[in-house]
């Protein structure tokens, strides 16, 4: 195997690896562990390396499948990627930006109503944001399928 077919396998692997762990395993845990503020800035803290990750292995991956020669159905496999990144831009700098500052106006999720204003816009970015992980975790899952 040649080393831009590695790279971009280790790219898959390692984007999908790390968002399935935080996703799947390390937030459950958190929210389990710790009362809901404090678990929610544990993981609100740790949102921006999650996507500097995902973007990072994303454009290794999309570097690497265009120097493979070895990567079978790379425009549909370029595609995909092309589609995870922007979900992952979007998700870095438009909506954990928002969902940030909406955080600063609840003083409590534990004691602020649900029907709060700022509670409502951030279960819906909080949402969003779900349904755009989960697409990008389906995308790579697709990848490896390709593979």
């Amino acid at each position: 195997m040649q080393i831009p077919t590695f790279l971009y396998r280790l790219a898959i692997a390692c984007w999908m690896g790390g968002a399935s762990l935080f996703t799947f395993v390390l937030t459950p845990i958190i929210f389990k562990s710790f009362n809901r503020d404090m678990a929610g800035g544990i993981v609100g803290a740790l949102f921006p390396g999650y996507f500097k990750w995902g973007l990072l292995c994303g454009l290794i991956a999309l570097a690497a499948l265009f120097m493979s020669p070895t990567v079978k159905h790379k425009a549909i496999a370029a595609v995909i990627i092309a589609v995870m990144l922007a979900i992952t831009s979007v998700q870095a700098f438009v909506i954990e930006p928002k969902a940030t500052a909406l955080k600063k106006e609840i003083p409590s999720f534990e004691t602020t109503s649900k029907d709060d204003p700022h509670r409502i816009q951030f279960r819906k970015l909080h949402g969003i944001s779900a349904v755009n992980n989960l697409v990008v975790i389906c995308g790579g899952i697709a990848l490896i399928v390709l593979l």
